[in-house]
């Protein structure tokens, strides 16, 4: 039977290895998001970020290092149901404008719950002294910030419209 968390050490490396099983997952849904996509400009914003969690999994291998932390084998169920939500509108929807339109607002979701995530690891990083991990928790947390927005953009300008005149 597992023990319970009881420090806010013991909860970091919990949640680092929950966010660390969430970028992995996502690095196998990056690819099919991005063969789904009608949009040439959203397909290559979903290798892009493709790319970008494959540094931010690098990140996360770093903290560990440094710290000579063990991540817990565990699955992120959060993601995981994300995941298989953009699975099921891949499944379900004509490809096409309204399929991107559906995989932008399921790609700002994963968005959100990282950005919480990161921010949430990162505040805790501080409070636990590891200024190094903190470092590398916002750099992360700016990268998706940024993806977000890139998201946001997109979807104001192309992907809603495109959708609207389906």
């Amino acid at each position: 039977m597992a023990t319970k968390t009881r420090t806010l050490d013991e909860l970091f490396l919990h949640e680092l290895s929950d966010v660390y099983s969430a970028e992995k997952q996502l690095t196998k849904a990056l690819p099919r998001l991005a063969r789904a996509a009608t949009n040439s400009e959203l397909a290559q914003a979903f290798e892009t970020h493709l790319e970008e969690t494959l540094g931010q999994v690098q990140r996360i291998d770093q903290i560990v290092e440094a710290k000579g932390l063990r991540l817990k084998r565990l699955k992120c169920a959060a993601m995981e149901g994300l995941v298989e939500e953009s699975r099921e509108l891949i499944d379900e929807l004509e490809k096409g404008p309204i399929l991107d339109a559906a995989l932008v607002a399921a790609a700002q979701k994963v968005e959100h719950y990282e950005i919480a995530t990161y921010g949430t690891l990162a505040t805790w990083a501080k409070l636990l002294g590891h200024d190094d991990a903190m470092d590398l928790l916002l750099e992360t947390l700016q990268e998706e910030k940024a993806t977000d927005e890139k998201l946001t953009q997109f979807a104001k300008q192309t992907a809603n419209a495109e959708a609207q005149a389906a």
